[in-house]
């Protein structure tokens, strides 16, 4: 993997972007990845509950990750609960939990009531598809892991066609710190009521706005700035930032976060997409 550690985060999307086709094979032919992937050819065709899932702790693990769930492999009784729940029905675990990772995961992999029965695994056409989001997820774990900005704006690209209302950002973590930072909004408005939450960014956003790309580039080019110029990457030659943490208020309302955009733009113009 080519390393972008220490990069100001556009320069490392570019190269990102340069490079991604073959830092995805490497990824497939990596040693690691290849035997996870070849196991979970050979296995998952066998498997028709989530239990049988269960049993396999490799291919279990594969799936897990394949969903960016890794943090969560260790707990199986609350996994088995979820991808046995009946989503048509309202209180089901699978429909209580905001984390739109779980939704995702049970949709795709299509088990049955109770999770008796499952037909996506004998297809060759879902197999590939698991594998690329394996794939991906590796991919996009590992920019993430050099520089956590250019790992948000990379979440960021491939969930903005899925986004069509504050809702489809408040049930994702990265979605919600991405908006908050590029919008210039505290962290702390995370801790109001959703409704609150929602008015908040109705206000500060149309989104209708991202059917555009080139909406979406600005919006990429504003949170990358201010998040780069917080954490200090871009700090040292940016003199004219000025921001103040914004904080929630005794009354449940909160203070907004003021950041000099134009400031920012002016110090650092190669960040910004005209």
């Amino acid at each position: 993997m080519i390393s972008v550690a220490g990069m100001p985060t556009m320069l490392a999307l570019k190269l990102v972007d340069a490079t991604e086709e073959k830092q995805r094979e490497l990824i497939r032919t990596s040693a690691q990845h290849a035997r996870a992937i070849d196991h979970f050819r050979q296995n998952i065709a066998d498997v028709e509950t989530v239990d049988q899932l269960m049993a396999d702790p490799e291919l279990y693990g594969f799936v897990m990750r394949a969903f960016d769930l890794e943090d969560q492999i260790f707990g199986k009784a609350m996994m088995s609960k979820i991808l046995k729940s009946n989503i048509e029905e309202s209180d089901a675990l699978v429909n209580r939990l905001t984390d739109s990772r779980f939704k995702a995961l049970y949709r795709e992999m299509g088990f049955g009531t109770d999770g008796v029965g499952n037909i996506n695994t004998i297809l060759k056409g879902w197999q590939d598809r698991m594998v690329d989001r394996y794939v991906d997820r590796q991919f996009v774990n590992a920019q993430s892991a050099e520089n956590e900005t250019l790992g948000t704006v990379l979440e960021f690209r491939r969930k903005v066609g899925s986004i069509t209302k504050p809702l489809d950002v408040l049930k994702d973590r990265d979605l919600t710190g991405f908006f908050q930072t590029a919008l210039g909004l505290p962290a702390q408005l995370s801790g109001l009521n959703i409704d609150r939450q929602v008015e908040v960014l109705s206000k500060k956003f149309d989104f209708e706005k991202l059917k555009d790309p080139e909406e979406v580039d600005r919006l990429v080019s504003r949170y990358v700035a201010i998040s780069d110029a917080t954490k200090g990457v871009s700090a040292i030659q940016n003199g004219a930032i000025t921001l103040m943490q914004g904080a929630v208020n005794g009354s449940g309302g909160f203070l907004s976060a003021v950041i000099d955009i134009d400031a920012i733009q002016r110090a650092n113009p190669r960040y910004f997409v005209r």
